[in-house]
């Protein structure tokens, strides 16, 4: 758990689930309540980090080794929380992360078969054990999210068998520890699914962390 002066959450879920959607409005009621919000995304979030995005999600190098996509996805989120994330913690921001360190445990551990353990110590190495403050899980079929999605990247473009694993995992992930995670309905209105948000996201605020 992060043990700085801000916030931390991030949205995780499977493709066409809604995130940036959902991350963009509950950045939008953060900053009209008067906090310092930064947006940020997964892979990316700095110059190098984005240019490994350009990697890891290009169909240019599909076929890409497991290990090797796991390593630069931890290295991408190394360099984000060495340079934005954990900084904008440090002064008292709160964070709002499309996409963190499950979605590597989901997509390279489960989907891959790397093994969740390993995937997570990983990341937990590359980022010096910061984890979110509350991680938001949007749950949709993978056969409904991805019919939402054109011009697929690379993982996008895996088989659903992989998809159905990813979507397996975020909901195991979420049930172990549901003190940090909120499992949402993707299917529900927009409007829905915020207020269920925003109505989680306010306790944060309202007993110490």
């Amino acid at each position: 758990m992060a043990t700085s002066p801000g916030a931390f959450i991030a949205f995780e879920g499977g493709e066409g689930a809604g995130k940036s959607t959902q991350e963009r409005l509950l950045a939008e009621h953060l900053t009209a309540a008067g906090h310092e919000v930064v947006r940020t995304r997964e892979p990316g979030g700095t110059p190098a980090a984005e240019a490994v995005r350009n990697i890891v999600l290009s169909p240019q190098f599909t076929g890409l080794d497991a290990r090797s996509e796991a390593l630069l996805f931890a290295a991408s989120r190394g360099e984000h929380v060495a340079r934005v994330i954990r900084p904008a913690l440090e002064r008292g921001a709160v964070v709002v992360c499309d996409r963190y360190l499950d979605s590597s445990v989901a997509y390279q551990g489960y989907g891959r078969g790397l093994g969740a353990e390993r995937i997570r110590g990983l990341s937990l190495w590359a980022t010096n054990n910061l984890l979110p403050n509350l991680t938001i899980v949007l749950d949709i079929d993978p056969l409904i999210g991805l019919k939402r999605i054109t011009n697929p990247d690379r993982l996008e473009a895996e088989p659903i068998e992989y998809h159905v694993r990813v979507r397996a995992a975020f909901l195991e992930i979420a049930g172990a520890d549901p003190h940090r995670y909120l499992v949402v309905d993707a299917n529900l209105p927009k409007g829905e699914i915020a207020a269920e948000i925003t109505k989680r996201v306010g306790l944060l605020f309202q007993v110490p962390r």
